[in-house]
This record gives C-alpha cells, structure tokens and sequence, in this order.
C-alpha cells in the first residue's frame, strides 16, 4: 500500500474489464477516499481508452501489465470464462481479488480460485451486488426473527446484446439464489427447475422451484424475454407479508392480520446508497482489516452449484445437516 495525502495506507487497486461493469467499477473506485485507481486492463484499447481519458488512471492491454504497475487488489469484471485463469494469476502475485459473479464457469474451478486464495492467504470476494442494495437490506432487516415460509422472485427484462457466454440462470437467477441463501440462512436441498432456449443459445427463460433445507419454499421467475425490467421479492412469514421492488426500492409489509380478513400495512425505511459503491467499500474494508468478506468464496460457489444444478450440470449432493444462519 502507498501513503495517501493524510498519510494514512493507500490501497492501490486494479479492475479487468473495461465492459458495462468493469467501467463502473473503475468509477466507483475513483471517487472512493483511500483508493489509489492504479489502472484498468482490457485488450479493446478503444474500450481503455475511453476509461482512462475521463478518470485519469492508467491503461493496460493484459493483467501481467496491469500486476507489473504494483496493485493491492484487484476487481475482476472480464468474461465468466476468463475468471479462473485471471484469479490464479492475480492470487499467485499475492493480489486480493474480487470476482463478479459467478465466481467461474464451474463449480470444479471455482474450488480452485478458493483454494489458492487460502493459500496465499489473500482476500476473495465474490460480487453478488444484490445483497447491498438498500431495499434487499430493508427486506433482510424485516425478516430477522420470522418464520419463512416462502420466497418468491421476479427478474426479468429484455435480452442483453452483451450476453454470449452464459444463459439467463447464470446471469440473473444467481442472484436470487445467493438472496434466498441468505434470506433464510439454510441449504437449497431440493431443486425443480424449467428452462428453456427460445431466442438465444443458452436458456432465455427460467423458471425455477426450490426447497430449503429448513423448509422454505422459494420460487424465481426469469427471461430474457420481457420488454421491461422487472425486480420484484415476495415474502411470506408466520406473521408478516413483505413486498419489494428492488428497482424503485420500495418495501411494503403486511402485518397484524384479523380473523375478518382485515390486515395493518407500512412502507418500510430503505437507505439511498449506490449498491456497487457499498459493495466495493466492504470489500476495500475486508482487504484492509484482513476480516472475512461480506461475500465470501464459499457463498459464491454454493450459489454457482446450485445454478448449475438448475441446468442439469451437477449431480445432486447427498443431504447434510445445516450450519449456523448467515447474517
């Protein structure tokens, strides 16, 4: 780490991948205190270009480039299928790694990037960026202490131009998985998933049921095929129904239910914050702290099974009994 103007550590960061995300990865890290944007590499120069000439950083067409210029950590936002070979270069260099989802193309590799991490006893993160958006903490908040009963997600929207390597589960549907994970702090033990290809090569539609080792029924819905985006959860407890629309982030819960069918209802209190802005400061923490990610390697991988299961790639494991909630 350098010395910032205070004199305090400057963590010196990187981002691969100068797409959608990777751009806005470098922005965020811009304008964060403590961060010193070292670079971003990409092999579209044109894309490099258009990143470093408005935040001022350096370019790099390769990671190696990118190592040699001395970083700390390292965002990775490049193609699913690139993620392994990237990670283990970054890790063998004692670089602290952040990996969008899913962590890699399989499950068998993202056991590897783990693996290596815990070696080198570097910080992995994986970026399910739904777990910080205020209005999934708002929900998260209003189910501490309930009994689940049921989960049911909506994500659907127009097919992304910018999609080749993977299908609508791996894209969208990980996120509502690693959410029903953490909602209800248990195992997926039971899968029933439907999918099909109408438009693209891989699977554009989704619609997939699960059973959670505690006994929570959840349900998402997913497509490429809808002409508008739609991001909506439902949860339904012993004692409260919750409502949320994770775009316009509005919460609602149902509560105080009558035996006349009558029902008390309140708009809960969602924070404004930049999701990925929030995402990045955890992980800048955890690398700084040496704490454990808010998204660790594990949950990454667990949710990327899980996916894979859906589309008929992994067996199904033998049942184990569940460890402690995730908070």
């Amino acid at each position: 780490m350098s010395k910032n103007q205070d004199g305090g550590a400057s963590l010196r960061v990187g981002v691969i991948g100068c797409g959608v995300m990777g751009k806005n990865h470098a922005r965020v890290f811009a304008e964060l205190p403590g961060i010193t944007l070292v670079g971003v590499a990409d092999p579209d120069a044109e894309q490099v270009k258009f990143v470093t000439s408005r935040l001022g950083c350096g370019g790099y067409a390769s990671l190696s480039a990118l190592l040699d210029a001395g970083i700390d950590a390292l965002t990775i936002a490049a193609p699913t299928q690139l993620h392994t070979p990237i990670a283990l270069e970054a890790i063998a260099r004692g670089v602290h790694v952040l990996v969008e989802k899913p962590i890699a193309q399989s499950v068998e590799e993202g056991s590897r990037i783990i693996a290596a991490a815990e070696k080198a006893g570097v910080t992995l993160m994986v970026g399910h960026v739904e777990r910080f958006n205020p209005a999934v903490q708002s929900i998260k908040e209003a189910l501490a202490g309930e009994d689940i009963l049921s989960i049911q997600i909506t994500r659907v929207g127009p097919f992304p131009p910018r999609m080749s390597d993977i299908g609508v589960v791996i894209d969208l549907a990980v996120h509502d998985i690693d959410l029903i994970r953490w909602f209800t702090g248990s195992e997926i033990s039971d899968i029933q998933p439907q999918t099909n290809s109408i438009h693209a090569a891989r699977e554009d539609i989704a619609l997939l049921q699960f059973r959670t080792a505690s006994g929570v029924l959840a349900h998402i819905n997913t497509n490429w095929l809808t002409p508008f985006k739609a991001r909506t959860v439902h949860v339904a407890t012993r004692n409260k129904y919750i409502t949320g629309d994770l775009i316009t982030r509005q919460v609602t819960e149902c509560f105080d239910y009558k035996p006349d069918g009558s029902y008390s209802m309140r708009h809960l209190s969602v924070a404004y914050a930049e999701p990925l802005r929030a995402e990045l400061l955890a992980f800048v923490e955890a690398v700084k702290s040496r704490t454990a990610p808010v998204v660790g390697g594990a949950d990454g991988l667990a949710s990327l099974d899980i996916a894979m299961r859906c589309l008929g790639d992994r067996p199904a494991p033998q049942p184990k009994k569940v460890a402690g909630s995730r908070a």
